[in-house]
């Protein structure tokens, strides 16, 4: 695969996966909560679980490529941000937008 493949590839799924959370009121696709609805500290839970996902496909995509990068605190803290900013979308969509009857 080349780099803008795995690039794209990695791309979509952290998008993915940041959302995921918001999405869908069952924990972690497989099983219903016993209350009925998530609650958002479990979202919380989903949405790390999902960091920990797209970081290790990205190890493995950049091993595939070549020589893996020793990263900083910086990088992590980076990447996190920016993986909080992909799960918008599904933030607004679950907790911001007006529901009409």
């Amino acid at each position: 695969m080349s780099v803008w493949g795995s690039a794209i590839v990695w791309l979509v799924m952290g998008f993915v996966l940041a959302n995921w959370p918001f999405f869908t009121e069952r924990q972690f696709l497989v099983r219903q909560p016993p209350m009925g609805q998530k609650s958002f500290a479990f979202r919380l839970v989903e949405l790390l679980v999902g960091y920990g996902l797209v970081l290790l496909v990205g190890f493995g995509l950049e091993a595939n490529m070549g020589a893996v990068q020793s990263q900083t605190w910086n990088f992590y803290a980076i990447a996190a941000l920016l993986f909080l900013v992909m799960a918008y979308p599904g933030y607004v969509w679950r907790y911001l937008r007006r529901r009409v009857s």
